[in-house]
This record gives C-alpha cells, structure tokens and sequence, in this order.
C-alpha cells in the first residue's frame, strides 16, 4: 500500500489529473497452466483502506485500479478485484486465443475443402474458392473473439453501463 500511495499522491499533484493505478498483487502478464499464478487481491482492498485513511476521505474506492495480466484469472478474483476498485482489465492474451481458435476450427470444419482450389467431398470437379476465401476464416475468429467479448462483459460486470 506504502508504494501505490507514493504513485497516488505523485500523480494527484497533477492539475485536474485523472488517473488509473496499476498496481501489482500477483498478476502476470501471457498465459500460464492453472495453479501457476497466485492472484492476491485483498492487496487492492488494503491499498484502499490505507490511501483512504491517509486522505481522510470518505470515499471506500479513492483509487482507480487496472487489472494488468488478467487473462486466464478465476472468476472469483475478477470480481473480488472489481469490489477493490479495478475499472479496466486487460484481456488480450483471451482475445487472441479467441480469435486464433475461432480460424481454427474454421480449418478443421472445413478441412476436406482446404487441399486445392478444386476438389472435394462434393466432387473432383467443385470448386472451394468460397472456402478458401481468407474473409471467411478470418470471420469466424471475429465471431468466436466476439463470443469472448461478451463473455468478458459478463465477468467484468460491464452489460448496460457506460
């Protein structure tokens, strides 16, 4: 809490500043197996209680928090990070992943059309340009990165609000 309180008061000095805290409680930024990451989010909780207590203000949530590294986190410690005041979560390495496994499966469903421009279960004689059309995988990762999206929305408990 000692640093971030040292980053708040830095920026506060900033005429009408504006500011958002990345501060560190475990998370990493890339993907890591289940278990390999230990996310400590009671660390923004107390952070706020000391900056709130140094303020002498009656706000709960003085600090705005981003949630650096957040893809892959449990539910639980998105929401629990929500309740200490994160107001924006990067989620990338999701949405990569996202848009790389919706082409992917694209190339699997569509396999038996992907091995010549001409030839296919239809017949040695169909044409597969519709298949082979580089919009039409790159679409179906727009759609399965769209799906995350929402998904994200949910978890971050952003549907309805501005």
């Amino acid at each position: 809490p000692e640093e971030v309180w040292q980053v708040y008061e830095a920026l506060s000095s900033v005429p009408n500043g504006n500011f958002t805290v990345a501060a560190a409680f475990g998370n990493v930024h890339g993907v890591y197996a289940p278990g390999n990451v230990s996310l400590k989010p009671v660390i923004l909780h107390n952070t706020q209680e000391y900056i709130k207590e140094k303020l002498g203000c009656e706000s709960d949530k003085p600090v705005s928090f981003v949630f650096h590294g957040g893809s892959g986190s449990s539910l639980e410690d998105i929401r629990y990070a929500i309740e200490a005041g994160v107001v924006k979560m990067n989620i990338d390495t999701d949405t990569q992943w996202a848009f790389w496994d919706g082409m992917n499966e694209y190339q699997k469903k569509n396999k038996d059309y992907l091995q010549a421009q001409i030839g296919n279960p239809e017949g040695a004689e169909k044409p597969n340009k519709k298949y082979y059309d580089p919009r039409m995988s790159l679409r179906s990762g727009e759609e399965f990165m769209a799906e995350r999206l929402v998904k994200c929305m949910e978890d971050l408990k952003c549907i309805d609000r501005l």
